[in-house]
């Protein structure tokens, strides 16, 4: 089977929330479009979207299971962001205009004792990605099944928020692809490194509960917690759902 493009997404704002997309524009050296677009600063950083900032400086997952169960909806010729939650009222805003009904709306997904979201900041000309360069993040959903098979359970790939989900793959087939080169629809990208991962994994997409130990199930598979390949995009084009996956 050749390997092919399942299904495309984009975070909006940094770890919160998700939105389907069918197809995108990659540009040399960008970030997917408009993902991550908008971080979330807590009290305790100084990120104020002039530079690049670690994940550490922002609002996470990891921190805040609840984060998960979060999908944003954003309009591009309207710049608003609709954000749903099973939890929170459906709430609409402009993510440069409305802050603080954002982070009215988003204090009660917080736990107890965590830092407090403070400020949305947007880092011009490239997504806040978890990687200092900017990245596009691609997962195997044949990877992802394995991980199930070991935990007993099914996952959703939406756990580790990647731009690009890539069927008709063996399991952990990408591993073998950092260095290489892949054309994916027009563009072409490198797979630069795999990504490491965090407790965000262990929550459930549509509830925000932490239901599978994915770390203990990647230690256990591969030594490591390992899963996807960040990439960069070398060469620009269109990209769309089912688009082959040619290594080059």
């Amino acid at each position: 089977m050749t390997p092919c493009v399942a299904a495309l997404r984009r975070h909006p704002i940094k770890s919160h929330g998700r939105q389907r997309v069918h197809s995108a524009d990659l540009e040399v050296g960008g970030t997917f479009p408009w993902d991550r677009r908008w971080a979330v600063a807590h009290e305790k950083s100084e990120a104020d979207g002039s530079a690049w900032a670690p994940p550490a400086k922002f609002s996470r997952c990891a921190k805040s299971p609840s984060l998960m169960a979060i999908e944003a909806f954003f309009n591009e010729a309207s710049g608003r962001i609709l954000l749903t939650h099973p939890e929170r009222p459906d709430f609409a805003f402009d993510p440069d205009g409305d802050q603080d009904g954002f982070l009215a709306w988003v204090r009660p997904l917080t736990p107890v004792g965590r830092a407090a979201s403070v400020r949305l900041v947007r880092l011009e000309g490239r997504g806040m990605t978890d990687t200092d360069f900017p990245s596009i993040s691609l997962v195997n959903l044949a990877s992802n099944d394995a991980v199930g098979q070991i935990l007993g359970q099914e996952l959703s790939a939406e756990r580790w928020r990647a731009n690009i989900h890539l069927s008709g793959l063996k399991a952990w087939e990408e591993v073998d692809w950092i260095g290489r080169r892949m054309r994916i629809g027009e563009a072409e990208l490198v797979a630069r490194e795999a990504i490491v991962r965090c407790r965000a994994t262990e929550a459930n997409p549509l509830t925000g509960d932490r239901d599978a130990e994915t770390l203990v199930a990647l230690e256990a598979l591969c030594g490591c917690r390992e899963f996807g390949v960040y990439a960069e995009v070398v060469a620009p084009g269109r990209i769309t759902v089912s688009d082959p996956v040619v290594l080059l």
